[in-house]
């Protein structure tokens, strides 16, 4: 069989090709100059991590914490965390430091899917609005900063987010409605700021949400009725705000629910008993609020608690007997009450303190060492 040898038109198509190929595979102009005026706005004195964005490499091959799309060349992520278990980090022994704040510049890079810059503990400024524009983030992760300024109010927008993190920082305003659009959230992280008013009557619409983290705010008003259509609510966290008003009944029948803290507010009324009876609970905190009556006597052999704290309330009467038939219960703390009568016998009484029965009005017996 006569062999074709290749023609000088196929060779110059494969190295067209080949040039084309090599040409997608580099950093995009745009981006590379978006990234440069980012690096900008920053200072990291210790580590040195953006000694790798040098204008005279690509932003594709070895600039830290950067990750670009393959075919098109574009910037896809950004991921810098001032405490990581990276090379870099542990050669300098110690986490990172970093000021500065964020440039709008950061806008431009429309492919980028993840932006993380967390944990640096200076960064200040307000969160440009211009990131709602991003319509591929997924991911934005800025916690840990000294950021100011409120949650951008067309966050929305951000159609694809599924992780929204602005834990410890200073921010402050309202929950933007916008926010409750956002149909494709899972882990929603707003803890310790001064975020403040109610949680948005709709807060319910987020349907994939599996953590929502709002702890030490100053957030105020009632527990919205609608998130008891969350079925995807795992983690729930409204400690240390000043939310009102009584614990829902309904929040004891959320199917995946196992992590409740709703302590250090200003929650009034009955503890529900559908809370203590549930099997699914692992760590329940109503401690630091104004709850009163009786600790209801629902416990059974399903009742399993990691943690279950119940102090400093007006909580009344005596303790369940029914509570010493629970699977397990790990820590318990009713202490800072109104509770009388005799610490039932048994487990869990028989391994806890006499810190978890303190200052109530006549507890006796167990570890109190008072006679009954």
């Amino acid at each position: 069989m006569t062999k074709l040898l290749p023609s000088p038109f196929s060779s110059l198509l494969a190295a067209v090709f080949i040039s084309f190929i090599s040409i997608v595979h580099c950093c995009s102009p745009k981006d590379q100059t978006a990234l440069n005026a980012f690096k900008s706005s920053l200072s990291e004195p210790n580590l040195g991590i953006f000694n790798t964005w040098s204008e005279s490499t690509d932003c594709c091959k070895g600039w830290y914490g950067i990750s670009c799309d393959p075919d098109s060349g574009r910037v896809t992520d950004i991921s810098l965390r001032g405490e990581s278990e990276d090379a870099i980090f542990q050669k300098a022994g110690r986490s990172g430091y970093m000021t500065g704040s964020i440039d709008p510049a950061v806008c431009d890079l429309t492919a980028l899917s993840s932006f993380v810059l967390a944990d640096w503990k200076g960064i200040s400024g307000e969160i440009p609005p211009c990131v709602t524009s991003l319509a591929s983030l997924r991911i934005l992760d800025l916690a840990g900063n000294k950021i100011t300024g409120g949650i951008p109010a067309e966050i929305g927008k951000l159609a694809r987010l599924a992780v929204l993190n602005l834990a410890e920082n200073r921010m402050s305003g309202e929950i933007p409605p916008s926010l409750t659009s956002l149909a494709e959230l899972k882990h929603l992280e707003l803890t310790e700021n001064g975020i403040s008013g109610e949680i948005p009557v709709d807060f319910g619409s987020l349907k994939m949400l599996s953590r929502a983290l709002l702890g030490r705010n100053e957030l105020t008003g009632s527990i919205p009725g609608s998130m008891s259509g969350m079925k995807r609510l795992a983690d729930l966290d409204l400690s240390r705000n000043h939310i009102e008003g009584p614990i829902p009944e309904w929040m004891g029948h959320m199917k995946v629910l196992s992590v409740l803290n709703l302590d250090s507010n200003s929650l009034t009324g009955p503890i529900p008993g559908s809370i203590l009876s549930s099997s699914g609970f692992g760590s329940l905190n109503l401690s630091r609020n104004a709850l009163e009556g009786p600790i209801p006597d629902v416990f059974g052999s399903g009742t399993y608690f990691m943690s279950l704290d119940l102090s400093h309330n007006n909580l009344s009467g005596r303790i369940p007997d029914s509570l010493s038939s629970a699977k397990f219960v790990g820590h318990l703390d009713i202490s800072h009450n109104r509770l009388c009568g005799p610490i039932p016998m048994g487990s869990p009484f028989d391994h806890l303190e006499a810190s978890s029965f303190s200052d109530n009005q006549c507890l006796c017996g167990g570890p109190l060492m008072k006679t009954c």
